[in-house]
């Protein structure tokens, strides 16, 4: 079975705001409208109901207008049938009162302030105010060419656009960047590809290639998958890698794509020599840094592939601020946090993911077979009275009402999970991209502009789901019918009627999900050249903070004084001493590694071209196997390389040390556990 979809541009993607304090009159028509109400699911009445739909929506029933040469999608009669039964299932827990939705109101933009709004989401919010920050000028002295010109081109058009409301005097680009030409263009980083530390390395042509190796990421089907597996580069931006295809080698206007899960090729990233890098291996101020680079980077990519990039503009609309459905995932964080300090997922969230992997796995037809209308509404009542007072009973709930609790709890954050700001990125990356390969690209930099609640959220939420695909023997619930079940609680969207714009959203979500359950891996890994660019936008920031110390005088005064303290014989009373590993006086090619909850609390190690940081662990495991707490004994530890031109970064185990100590001579080197 395939699927045939055209190139839209008239279909409008919508979120439903799922909390509100009353219901909106006509909501009904937020839905499929010739779908009847009443009848649960389940029944048999029900599921006719879903095959007449399918039908009217297939092929074969459509109008002439509608033929298959010009149509939007191209279906059978049951390949969606999930879909628009769980669409029905969600519209039926609306009716009768379990759940409340409203409409997302989306603002309208004026000209330019689309431009300035993504001038600001990129860190670049100097070039609106005039203010001469260090923090922007580092950003854009790391742009690739391609991002410069994303860049430009948005400031172009901001700068136009003030113009003509005459609101002030706009600075010009020339002004800013240097630029002394008419066609002003920014100072860019050399496109040459970047090792997968993110430093570059010039002279370096990357290599595609078929590989068969273990030591790499592996993202693919087991069965029946293509013969050849593809390698994905990190090294070089994405956008830069569009820039030299061949310009005879054009998208088609109907792209097709199987349902099958074996017609995903399979990729994998292979390991460098600097490991790879999980979004939780940097820190905080180090992935603010990438979520920059990463809409720079979209957009440039988008740019390249002739694809418009459109964002929603939504009026903030508040959600609950207690209680666990409804709530805010920020908000639900900051609640669990004082009860488990540290926590990245809703406890709620955890709790029904562990109840549905302990119990639900090998239930047939969960996720799609839907649970009791009233036992849900009466289960999510009862938890939202006596779930963190942990007097409710997790052993009265089935398997089936857990998943409908698990789907409800999506549905109803007031902002959808991969936030409502970039659903149209999400819907154009399938309708308009038509490889797969790029679909992944874009579909990776959207993954990591997602805000930290999210992400993690959402990560937790595809490792679930990619156990239920893993037990489809017994549960009967392969990729596809996983990704049609989970895309209308993800991405739901306003049609006036059933027809086949709204058929191609159907199945454009579909396949996205399937694509987020089946890379998951590969999306959650940092790409190596946002690193690079990371590194390069901390070496500037510090550069220009040595400059302006240089010229400031009072510091210099300070230094001066400070400087005869220090030559002064007695040491002041509560000074200060360094511990050894913080000291410059190392020979080259050896680091000192601190670990502060090992007996033995540094050592100086020697690095060959051989030395990983597992073999650093390693040998603090042995010098310590007695004198470490057992507690110490039962974490896992990881090294990590701090400061320099990284805030902090946990390395992967396989890192040949002696490389990541060239790209950073400055870091520090300690072994702590890993933060999950």
């Amino acid at each position: 079975v395939t699927m045939e979809m055209k190139d839209s541009g008239s279909v409008v993607l919508t979120a439903y705001h799922p909390h509100s304090p009353a219901r909106i009159p006509g909501m009904e028509q937020s839905f499929v409208q010739d779908i009847p109400p009443g009848h649960s699911p389940s029944s048999r009445k029900s599921l006719s109901r879903c095959r007449r739909i399918n039908r009217m929506l297939s092929n074969e029933s459509v109008p002439p207008a509608f033929s298959r040469s010009n149509s939007q999608a191209s279906v059978d009669s049951t390949s969606m049938e999930d879909f628009w039964c769980e669409v029905e299932s969600i519209k039926e827990s609306r009716e009768d009162g379990s759940e409340e939705a409203m409409l997302l109101e989306f603002k309208p933009a004026d000209e330019g302030e689309l431009e300035a709004e993504w001038l600001q989401d990129v860190g670049l919010s100097t070039l609106i105010s005039g203010a001469e920050e260090e923090d922007g000028q580092a950003l854009l002295s790391t742009l690739t060419r391609t991002q410069a010109a994303a860049v430009q081109k948005r400031y172009n058009t901001y700068t136009q656009t003030l113009r003509k409301k005459n609101k002030h005097t706009v600075r010009d680009v020339r002004d800013i960047f240097g630029a002394s030409d008419s066609s002003p263009t920014f100072e860019t980083v050399p496109v040459s590809p970047v090792s997968s530390n993110g430093i570059q390395l010039p002279g370096q042509k990357p290599v595609w290639k078929s590989v068969s190796s273990k030591s790499c990421l592996d993202c693919g089907t087991d069965k029946g998958s293509p013969s050849i597996t593809e390698e994905l580069s990190y090294d070089v931006s994405f956008s830069e890698s569009i820039t030299v295809l061949p310009k005879t080698q054009e998208w088609p206007k109907n792209q097709r794509f199987k349902k099958e899960d074996s017609a995903l090729p399979k990729f994998v990233v292979r390991k460098s020599r600097f490991g790879l890098t999980e979004v939780g291996d940097l820190s905080p101020e180090d992935m603010k840094k990438i979520r920059y680079l990463s809409l720079i980077e979209l957009t440039a990519f988008y740019d390249a592939l002739g694809v418009e990039l459109k964002r929603n503009r939504v009026e903030r609309v508040r959600g609950r601020e207690n209680g666990l459905f409804g709530v805010p995932l920020i908000v639900l964080l900051e609640n669990d946090q004082k009860k488990v300090p540290g926590i990245k997922v809703p406890l709620i969230f955890q709790k029904l993911l562990l109840k549905l992997e302990e119990t639900g796995l090998e239930t047939e037809g969960i996720l799609r077979v839907p649970g009791s209308a009233s036992r849900v509404k009466n289960l999510h009542q009862e938890l939202e009275a006596k779930f963190y007072e942990d007097t409710f009973d997790w052993d009265q709930v089935r398997n089936n009402d857990a998943a409908g609790l698990l789907k409800m709890f999506i549905r109803e954050l007031p902002s959808p999970l991969f936030t409502v700001e970039y659903l149209p990125a999400f819907i154009t990356l399938v309708e308009k991209i038509s490889k797969i390969k790029l679909q992944l690209q874009a579909l990776h930099l959207l993954i990591m502009l997602m805000p930290e609640a999210n992400r993690d959220t959402a990560k937790a939420f595809l490792q679930f789901l990619k156990k239920v695909v893993a037990n489809e023997g017994k549960n009967k619930m392969n990729l596809w019918n996983v990704s049609m079940i989970v895309a209308p609680n993800l991405f739901i969207y306003k049609g006036k009627r059933a027809n086949q714009q709204e058929m191609q959203a159907a199945a454009t979500t579909a396949h996205i999900v399937r694509l987020l359950i089946r890379y998951q891996d590969i999306l959650w890994t940092v790409p190596s050249f946002l690193i690079s660019q990371v590194r390069k936008m901390n070496e500037a920031a510090m550069n220009n903070s040595k400059r302006q110390l240089m010229f400031d005088k009072g510091v210099r005064k300070l230094l001066r004084r400070k400087t005869m303290e220090r030559e002064r014989p007695e040491r002041p009373e509560g000074a200060v001493t360094f511990p050894p590993y913080l000291q410059s006086d190392i020979p080259e090619g050896v680091i000192r590694v601190y670990a502060p909850l090992h007996s033995k609390v540094s050592m100086a190690i020697q690095l060959n071209s051989q030395t990983k940081a597992k073999d650093i662990l390693a040998r603090f495991h042995c010098e310590n196997s007695c004198g470490s707490s057992q507690n110490v004994r039962g974490q896992i530890q990881s090294l990590h390389e701090i400061g320099g031109n990284i805030g902090q970064h946990c390395l992967d185990p396989d890192a040949f040390m002696l490389d990541v100590y060239r790209a950073n001579p400055q870091a520090e080197w300690v072994i702590k556990p890993k933060a999950t």
